[in-house]
């Protein structure tokens, strides 16, 4: 079962490109990237529901990342993100643990809904947002 996911970075850094994370290590490319203009940043994007049994789901392709128990996005920023010339070289971890069952049976209910969490765009630095999003908690199912 393919899920749609979309991920909302609330008006981060203006000048500042942004990417969802395709591959890991140093072998990774940086799909939809966007420069920032102070705006709400959007990235939509699908992964793929590997059972749909065991106690929690475990989600597969080219832009999961970490160990089944973990998986995460990358959100690639700056330098991380192909940019030339800026002082910023992030990633943002977004965690998708919190994602239940539930919410994926509503998903595949609907074949309009997506699975979408926002995340500030700006760290506590005063920097693009950066490291793990805590816990991942934010996600719910958009109709």
């Amino acid at each position: 079962m393919e899920v749609k996911f979309q991920i909302r970075l609330e008006k981060p850094n203006a000048g500042v490109d942004f990417g969802i994370q395709q591959g890991s290590g140093s072998n990774y490319v940086t799909l939809q990237k966007q420069r920032s203009t102070g705006e709400d940043l959007v990235f939509d994007f699908l992964l793929t529901l590997k059972s749909q049994t065991g106690e929690f789901p475990i989600f597969i392709g080219a832009m999961a990342q970490g160990s089944p128990q973990e998986r995460f996005v990358y959100i690639d920023i700056g330098t991380a993100a192909g940019q030339m010339g800026t002082v910023w070289s992030r990633r943002l971890k977004v965690p998708l643990k919190s994602i239940t069952w539930e919410m994926l049976r509503q998903v595949q209910t609907d074949t309009t809904a997506v699975l979408e969490i926002t995340v500030p765009g700006i760290g506590k630095d005063g920097g693009p947002t950066c490291g793990s999003v805590k816990g991942g908690e934010g996600w719910k199912v958009k109709a």
